[in-house]
């Protein structure tokens, strides 16, 4: 299937499923999830694929059900379509639609044990330290917007004054970028969108792959 761009009517299944997130509405509806959102989203992903997905590798389309066995929240459902292209644990590139649009973004979204301190080591480094740092600056000047999950203290054997002290708190590493509502979304010229940001991306996701593998 050759992408055309996300429909206004993917963005219009989103907006009704955040006022009636049931499953009365899903049934009534699931035909439009599969032709207005996932079925683009797949094939936005099938073009992306061979560029940024290492070999063999394919894009994860993530399922549109809610995990609520632990949550406050029980709504079934996710008001968005996230898909992910993987090139090491936890890293690689992300694409998302929702009533907000569409997003694009990459990095790491969970490190734990030792590839979290293999992160901070690198971090913590004279050489490797300033080179992320400069990918990050680079990206906010592109308007992409660094986030992640950070400890509100210093971790463990790093002084609060280290002068990278506010990357070493970072227990997960993204950049995301809104393209929102912009009319080029429905149309196929979204996909050269999306992989220019991707591209843009690509020093980050290196870095990241190259210094928390263990």
């Amino acid at each position: 299937m050759t992408f055309t761009g996300f429909p206004v009517a993917a963005l219009d299944f989103y907006d009704d499923l955040e006022v009636d997130n049931t499953r009365a509405f899903w049934e009534k509806h699931k035909d439009v999830y599969a032709e207005a959102v996932k079925a683009p989203m797949t094939a936005l992903c099938d073009a992306l694929v061979p560029e940024f997905a290492p070999d063999g590798q394919t894009a994860k389309i993530f399922r549109p059900y809610r995990d609520v066995r632990f949550a406050k929240d029980k709504t079934p459902y996710k008001t968005h379509q996230g898909a992910f292209v993987r090139v090491g644990e936890a890293t690689g590139w992300y694409v998302e639609v929702s009533p907000r649009g569409v997003r694009t973004g990459a990095g790491f979204y969970e490190a734990s044990g030792p590839r979290l301190a293999a992160f901070r080591a690198a971090v913590a480094h004279d050489r490797f330290g300033p080179e992320l740092e400069k990918i990050l600056k680079a990206l906010r000047k592109k308007d992409f917007e660094i986030g992640g999950d950070r400890l509100k203290t210093s971790p463990r054997g790093y002084d609060a004054d280290h002068p990278r002290i506010e990357l070493l708190r970072h227990r997960s590493l993204t950049a995301g970028h809104q393209l929102g509502f912009e009319p080029v979304i429905h149309t196929p010229d979204l996909l050269d969108l999306v992989r220019d940001d991707w591209r843009a991306l690509r020093p980050l996701v290196e870095w990241v792959a190259a210094h928390t593998s263990v």
